[in-house]
């Protein structure tokens, strides 16, 4: 039998923290996002976005925050290689992106294969001039790209079969991140 150990790595309130911290963040690069767009990556950068999105609205009284929602499911480099079908999520971005700032935003930057998928997917809705990348969890070593995030929640060094679980109250859960020895 496989014993499954987890550690807690965020907590609800080490999560609503670093949530504020990027969106500040985000301010300071973005000022007022006339220019710019969120774009949250299916299936679970989405929580995120959204997250960061109602911080900018609701704390910092920002009323012209444009997002959307992307999948990348069929831009990925393996998404033939697998023994069941993929379902495809829903992408939904009702305005260009024709020279605006868009900023990709991810729960966790583990191999940087889906954002290169995403960096394949936008270019359907324009040229952006600039694209940047917010991640909850950025685990350090376990890159195969050489993508890096613009701004990061927390740094994580999940080593051999480690697996980070980002959990949000709105995926039926509770606000976590945990660490999974599996």
């Amino acid at each position: 039998m496989e014993i499954m150990s987890q550690k807690l790595l965020l907590s609800a309130k080490e999560i609503d923290i670093i949530l504020h911290r990027l969106a500040c963040q985000l301010i300071e690069n973005h000022t007022h996002f006339e220019d710019t767009v969120l774009v949250g990556i299916q299936p679970r950068g989405i929580f995120l976005a959204d997250r960061i999105k109602q911080i900018l609205i609701n704390d910092y009284k920002l009323s012209t925050i444009k997002m959307g929602y992307l999948d990348i499911t069929f831009y990925r480099d393996d998404f033939r290689r697998g023994e069941k079908p993929l379902e495809a999520n829903k992408t939904k971005i009702d305005f260009t992106v024709e020279d605006k700032r868009v900023v990709f935003i991810d729960d966790v930057l583990y191999t940087g294969r889906s954002i290169r998928s995403a960096l394949t997917a936008i270019q359907s809705f324009g040229r952006p001039i600039e694209i940047e990348l917010l991640t909850l969890i950025d685990r350090r070593f376990s890159r195969h790209l050489p993508i890096q995030p613009n701004y990061r929640g927390r740094q994580v060094d999940a080593i051999n079969q480690e697996k980070v679980k980002v959990h949000w109250i709105e995926n039926g859960g509770e606000d976590a991140v945990y660490l999974v020895n599996s």
